[in-house]
């Protein structure tokens, strides 16, 4: 046991003193940010103004801007929960690369617990990452209004960043095992990120694209721990400003809010509920841990 956690403390430091990894895997949030200063702020609130015709003297901006500002932070943390996970396991790239492997290998370390120490190393540095983000965006947001989210609720995000990212770990796991130089993984990485804005919502939201293209976004576990994050995050705004409207409108923006920000997964003709995306995400978790055990024992051979 000493060894195996000596060799996670290891690959954890490998992440956290590469200062360049560290910034790549937040580039994809950074871009977040600057496109919803430059005009994603906007485009969020053309999406709900439609809903919008006749309450306008009910729903009060103040309120409005919580939850776009909500939504940029959703959008930021998803990215994350894809991009960090990815760029901590680069670790095993890196020791095949330099044959690092060779040695780990010769240690007394079963198989089983190299590949879980890098797992576990991978998920900590991401949980780490991304609660980090999500404490800075609560204060920010608190300091700009109310934000309606009760203690209950901030502890279910952080605790959802921790299932997020141990389920992201182990899907790239599956597919990092195959790199065999940091020039294949980095390429991948630069798909990765252009591509992660838009599976989790950050650009888009999810529910304004075809059925088929939203099942293949839901695919990441990353895509159904964001629906999660938004609804945690934004209930309590969204049903501030219901009450506001005083039930005039039935309900209907704010099941408006609900089905254009996609506070619900979309997967297999579907949508599963808040429940059902922790099953998926877990089931995943499960699947992808014996993957990765399998694989490892026939990638790896002991010199």
């Amino acid at each position: 046991m000493r060894g195996f956690i000596g060799f996670t403390k290891r690959n954890m430091m490998m992440y956290f003193k590469d200062l360049g990894a560290v910034f790549f895997s937040m580039l994809t949030s950074i871009i977040v940010f600057a496109l919803y200063q430059l005009f994603l702020k906007g485009t969020f609130y053309d999406s709900i103004s439609g809903a919008m015709e006749g309450l306008d003297n009910l729903v009060l901006k103040a309120d409005l801007d919580t939850l776009i500002n909500g939504v940029l932070l959703t959008g930021i943390m998803g990215s994350a929960l894809i991009t960090v996970p990815f760029n901590c396991l680069n670790t095993i790239v890196k020791d095949k690369e330099h044959r690092v492997d060779y040695d780990i290998s010769a240690t007394p370390l079963k198989r089983w617990q190299i590949i879980l120490s890098y797992f576990t190393a991978s998920s900590l540095s991401s949980i780490i990452m991304v609660a980090v983000i999500l404490t800075i965006g609560l204060i920010a947001l608190t300091t700009m209004g109310d934000t309606y989210i009760t203690a209950k609720y901030v502890a279910l995000l952080y605790g959802i960043v921790v299932v997020g990212a141990i389920s992201s770990t182990a899907f790239f796991m599956v597919i990092m095992i195959f790199f065999k130089d940091t020039s294949v993984s980095s390429a991948f990485f630069g798909i990765l990120s252009a591509a992660a804005g838009f599976v989790i919502g950050a650009y888009i939201p999810i529910s304004q694209f075809s059925t088929t293209v939203q099942t293949v976004c839901n695919l990441f576990p990353a895509s159904h721990i964001t629906v999660l994050i938004r609804q945690f995050l934004l209930s309590g705004v969204v049903e501030h400003i219901d009450e506001g409207i005083g039930g005039i409108d039935g309900g209907a923006f704010a099941e408006s809010i609900k089905n254009t920000f996609s506070f619900n997964a979309y997967l297999f003709g579907g949508t599963l509920s808040n429940v059902g995306s922790l099953i998926y995400a877990g089931a995943l978790v499960i699947v992808c841990i014996g993957a990765m055990t399998v694989l490892y024992n026939k990638t790896y051979k002991r010199k």
